[in-house]
């Protein structure tokens, strides 16, 4: 075999031997041959990515036959590749001689300084970042050698609510085997705690009831996947703390402190496909009972990698022994704040009058008579008219009285005396003249001549 050893590796920047944005990876990738080698390319990536992947069994009835179905969901997410070719001379024909022997190709890598999800493995998905070396000959499979690096993302401290306190309450009435109210109030500082910090919790117990309750306190992990519209769950406890049972009729306030463990995994809330959430669970123990719960949410902060302008964890931050509700400590001021303000040399008295000036005239008096062109009081004077503005215009001749009917005309017939009388044909009013008065016409009427009385 001509290639005898391909590997990458890095060196470590620090004592847990982790990266988070923006660092610098410097290592090396290292081939061995046993005689001379020509190589077509040399690449080198870095990879930041997700995924997840489960199967899924499923039986259903049909037809009085039973069917089983296997169903895989996956999805993937990627964060970052970056490539380098290691060989950038080689000859005309495409490839690099290497000569016989161990040879060492060093390589310089930096993170995308950008929000990307820590290191994460599961079963069912992982978030990895690692380093990634390939080797390309003619004729020949690629060699492939890899390796991965622990990455821890900052801190975010944007999270709404991250240094907030937290409260919930929880009541119940017990009616199997007993009765009465349960109650409970918890309460946490905040929400955000870094690895190996202590939690405080307070809660405030009343049990009014006949029956003795056991208060427990669990932190727990929360892991979910997603893909293709589905989700997978899982849930592990962490911690788990009890005290002693409260007796009936009986009211507590007791106060219960968990570390978080060095090598928890810090929250993962920045994937869409990977979420890592821890949760606080206070409940009470009833026997033969359901059992009143309350959940808090709980964020883990890497203890390593927040940012210096981050607000500190906690209250003990601010002092060792911090006042509870205490005033804050006096700082030096500029000015008093209570005393008025020291006197400055003013240009004009701030509080007595104002220094006379010499006026160009008198702001109380009059002002002084100034010639005018024309009195402003007395009228204008009368300026003769060309007519007169009262008296009514002078009388003018007009070819017609305007008030005097028209004079009469001569009219061709009159029109109020009727028509003058006609010589009629016949008379109009008086009876009609005897038959035969006119004459009869032979002509016209030859049977008038033999008789007026001949019946018909």
């Amino acid at each position: 075999m001509t290639i005898k050893t391909f590997s990458i590796e890095y060196d470590a920047i620090n004592s847990n031997n982790t990266f988070t944005n923006g660092d610098t990876i410097n290592g090396r990738i290292i081939l061995e041959t046993s005689k001379e080698t020509k190589i077509q390319s040399l690449l080198f990536t870095g990879k930041g990515k997700a995924q997840v992947r489960w199967h899924e069994h499923h039986a259903h009835h049909q037809n009085q036959h039973q069917h089983h179905q296997n169903r895989v969901f996956w999805a993937d997410e990627k964060y970052y590749s970056v490539k380098q070719n290691i060989l950038r001379e080689a000859r005309q024909d495409g490839t690099e001689v290497i000569g016989k022997g161990r040879h060492v190709f060093p390589f310089s890598f930096k993170i995308p300084d950008r929000n990307m999800p820590s290191t994460f493995t599961s079963v069912t998905g992982k978030i990895i970042h690692k380093v990634k070396a390939e080797l390309k000959q003619s004729m020949k499979l690629t060699k492939k050698a890899e390796t991965h690096f622990t990455f821890v993302s900052k801190a975010d401290m944007n999270i709404p609510g991250l240094m907030e306190p937290q409260y919930g309450c929880k009541d119940k009435s017990v009616t199997f085997f007993g009765s009465g109210n349960i109650s409970m109030d918890i309460h946490t500082k905040q929400m955000g705690y870094k690895q190996g910090e202590t939690l405080q919790i307070t809660a405030e117990i009343s049990n009014r009831s006949t029956r003795s309750v056991k208060p427990k306190f669990v932190l727990y992990e929360k892991q979910s996947f997603f893909a293709q519209g589905h989700r997978k769950l899982y849930t592990r406890e962490i911690i788990k703390e009890k005290i002693e049972p409260i007796e009936s009729s009986g009211t507590q306030t007791v106060t219960k402190t968990i570390t978080i463990p060095k090598g928890l995994p810090a929250s993962i809330l920045n994937c869409p496909i990977i979420k890592l959430e821890y949760r606080l669970r206070v409940y009470l123990d009833v026997k033969c009972a359901s059992d009143p719960e309350v959940k808090l949410p709980i964020v883990i902060l890497p203890a390593s990698g927040i940012p210096a302008t981050a607000q500190p964890y906690g209250y003990a931050a601010f002092s060792p022994n911090p006042p509870a509700w205490g005033p804050a400590p006096p700082q030096p001021a500029a000015y008093p704040l209570v005393g008025p303000a020291p006197p400055q040399p003013a240009a004009y008295p701030l509080v007595g009058p104002a220094p006379p000036q010499p006026a160009a005239y008198p702001l109380v008096g009059p002002a002084p008579p100034q010639p005018a062109a024309y009195p402003l009081v007395d009228p204008a004077p009368p300026q003769p008219a060309a007519y007169p503005l009262v008296d009514p215009a002078p009388p003018q001749p007009a070819a017609y009285p305007l008030v005097d009917p028209a004079p009469p005309q001569p009219a061709a017939y009159p029109l109020v005396d009727p028509a003058p009388p006609q010589p009629a044909a016949y008379p109009l009013v008086g009876p009609p003249p005897p038959y035969g008065a006119y004459g009869p016409n032979p002509s016209l009427y030859p049977d008038l001549s033999y008789g007026i009385d001949k019946k018909y």
